[in-house]
């Protein structure tokens, strides 16, 4: 009996599932598209968007993934579903709905502009420290 290493049986760039990240989405127009097609690997557990075009849009793709309007009540519905949740919303939202995901101890990656002021990046900084969550911005 030999012990093979994943990537043998698996081949080449192959994701097993025990290690696919459980994903919500906040935000799947424009920007918002181009990200969480980057992230299809994963599970999309959960998608989000206040235009009802997108959102149907993302759900023809992603037909498991449960839909939301409000990131409010995604995280507070999904928070035990998911490892991390990505925001590609409308700008002025990245801050609201990045600290809230922090809040529920989920990892983020945000697109940028996280903050709009200083205010909002210490508050987000001061959220996070100390903890072992990660934060991400993208471009």
């Amino acid at each position: 009996f030999a012990i093979v290493p994943r990537h043998v049986l698996g081949g080449a760039g192959y994701l097993p599932p025990t290690e696919k990240l459980n994903i919500a989405h906040i935000g799947v127009g424009n920007r918002g598209w181009t990200v969480i097609r980057q992230l299809e690997t994963h599970n999309i557990v959960a998608i989000c968007d206040v235009d009802d075009t997108y959102l149907g849009k993302a759900a023809e793709r992603y037909p498991n993934a449960r839909k939301y309007n409000d990131f409010r009540k995604l995280i507070d519905w999904e928070a035990n579903n998911l490892d991390a949740v990505a925001v590609c919303s409308t700008d002025h939202t990245h801050a609201l709905a990045s600290m809230a995901a922090l809040q529920a101890g989920k990892h983020v990656f945000c697109e940028k502009p996280l903050t709009h002021s200083v205010f909002e990046a210490r508050t987000m900084a001061e959220a996070v420290r100390g903890t072992i969550l990660a934060t991400q911005i993208g471009n």
